[in-house]
C-alpha cells in the first residue's frame, strides 16, 4: 500500500510540475530556469523510496532468523494493534508431559487405560497424543497398533484397539459420540485428556505443559510497541487456558475452539476495525493464519500447513523474534516516511528555491540532483546495519 501511495503521488505530481513550469515560463520567459527546474522536479526518488527499504528490511529480518514473504507483510505488521496467539506449541513450550492417570471405570486399571489411550494416539502427531504415547513407553507398557483410526480436528481420536472402541480427546468428543459425561473434568493449569471405552467414560489423563521461556517478557514488549490487546485462542478447556493466560498477562481468552472458531474470532476482531496478527504453529491454526492481516508461524516445531499459510515464519521457536520482526517493520515504515519527506520533499523544495533565485543552472542541477538519489539509497541501506531495539 505505501508503494501504491508513492505511485499515486507521482501520478499527480508530474501534471502539477508541468503546470508549474508553464506558469514560471509565462512569468519569467527564461528557458534556462525552466530546464533547471525540470531537472530538479523529476520524481525519480519516489520510485526508490519504498522498494529499497523493503529489500533491506527483509534482508535484515532474514539475518535475525525471520523469513518474511513480502514487503506487504512488513508494512502490515508495523500497523498491527491486536495480536492473537495459539496456546499449545506457541505460548507453551510444546513439551507436554503426563502428570497422572485416573481410571474412572472399575473394568480398567490405570495402566490398562493408559495402554488403550496410547494405542489410539500412536498415529497422531498432536503434542498431547505424543505425550501419552511417550509416557506409556516410559512405563514399559505395550502399545498395540489400532485396528481403525480417525483424527477429529479440535476434538481428538476415534480408534478401535483390540476390538474395543476407544475415544481419546476432550469432553466434546465424548459427548458428540454418545458418551455420558456429567461435567467436563478440569484441573487448573493441566489439560485433561478424556478416555472412553466401548461407549463408557473410562478415565482421564492429565497433561501439563510448561510456558515457553521468555513468553511473558515478549508479550510485555509487544504491548510497549503499541499492541493494544493480546488474545489467546485455544482448543483447550477454559480452566487450563485461563491459568496460562494469568501467568502471561494475556488480555482475552477464548477456549474450547475448533479451527473454524479461530477464523471467526479473527474476523470479529477485524470487523471491529483492528489490524490483527495471528501467531500459531499447528495445522489447526493454518486457516486463522491465512485469515489474519499478518500470519506468523513458529518455524521450529510448526507444521507444514502452518508454515505455508503464514506470511512470516520464525526460523526458531523464540517468541522474542516476533518483537524483532515488529521492531524491523516499524523502523522500515519510518524509513520510508523519511525517504518521502526528506529525499523527495525537503531536497526538491531547496533545489526549486535555488533555481528560482538563479543561484544554480542546468549543469549544477544535474549534479546536485544525484543528491536525493544517494540520500534515499543510503537511508534505506542503513537498515542492514543500524541498531534496532529488540533485534
Amino acid at each position: 500500500p505505501v508503494q501504491k501511495l508513492a505511485d499515486k503521488v507521482a501520478s499527480w505530481l508530474i501534471p502539477v510540475v508541468f503546470v508549474f513550469l508553464i506558469a514560471v515560463y509565462l512569468v519569467t520567459g527564461d528557458v534556462r530556469t525552466i530546464v533547471t527546474l525540470l531537472i530538479f522536479t523529476s520524481p525519480a526518488e519516489l520510485g526508490l523510496a519504498t522498494p529499497l527499504v523493503m529489500i533491506a528490511a527483509i534482508a535484515r529480518a532474514a539475518r535475525s532468523g525471520i523469513l518474511v514473504k513480502g514487503g506487504l507483510y512488513l508494512e502490515s505488521l508495523a500497523k498491527v494493534d491486536v495480536m492473537v496467539f495459539d496456546k499449545t506449541g506457541t505460548l507453551t513450550a510444546n513439551k507436554p508431559e503426563v502428570v497422572r492417570v485416573e481410571a474412572r471405570d472399575s473394568r480398567f486399571s490405570e495402566m490398562e487405560l493408559l495402554s488403550l489411550a496410547a494405542a489410539a494416539d500412536r498415529r497422531s502427531a498432536h503434542p498431547l497424543a505424543k505425550a501419552v504415547v511417550d509416557y506409556a513407553t516410559s512405563k514399559q507398557i505395550t502399545v498395540p497398533e489400532p485396528d481403525q483410526y480417525e483424527q477429529v480436528q479440535g476434538r481428538g481420536i476415534i480408534a478401535t484397539v483390540s476390538g474395543r472402541a476407544v475415544l481419546v480427546g476432550n469432553a466434546a468428543l465424548l459427548r458428540e459420540n454418545g458418551v455420558t459425561l456429567a461435567t467436563a473434568i478440569e484441573d487448573s493449569g493441566q489439560t485433561p485428556v478424556h478416555v472412553a471405552v466401548d461407549g463408557q467414560f473410562a478415565g482421564v489423563i492429565f497433561i501439563a505443559d510448561t510456558l515457553r521461556p521468555g513468553a511473558r517478557e515478549a508479550l510485555l514488549k509487544l504491548k510497549q510497541t503499541g499492541v493494544k490487546r493480546i488474545v489467546m485462542l485455544t482448543g483447550d478447556n477454559e480452566a487450563t487456558a485461563r491459568a496460562v493466560a494469568a501467568e502471561l498477562g494475556v488480555d482475552e481468552v477464548r477456549a474450547d475452539l475448533m479451527p473454524e472458531d479461530k477464523v471467526t474470532a479473527i474476523e470479529e476482531l477485524k470487523k471491529q476495525g483492528h489490524r490483527v496478527a495471528m501467531i500459531g504453529d499447528g495445522i489447526n491454526d493454518a486457516p486463522a493464519l491465512a485469515r489474519a492481516d499478518v500470519g506468523i508461524a513458529m518455524g521450529g516445531g510448526g507444521t507444514q500447513a502452518a508454515l505455508e499459510a503464514a506470511d512470516i515464519v520464525l526460523m526458531t521457536d523464540d517468541l522474542s523474534k516476533i518483537v524483532s520482526a515488529r521492531a524491523i517493520s516499524r523502523r522500515a515504515y519510518r524509513t520510508i516516511q523519511e525517504n518521502l519527506f526528506v529525499g523527495v520533499g525537503v531536497v526538491h523544495l531547496l533545489g526549486i528555491t535555488a533555481a528560482l533565485m538563479g543561484w544554480i543552472g542546468p549543469i549544477e542541477a544535474a549534479f546536485i540532483h544525484l543528491g536525493p538519489d544517494i540520500l534515499v539509497f543510503l537511508n534505506s541501506a542503513k537498515l542492514l546495519r543500524v541498531r534496532i531495539d529488540g533485534v
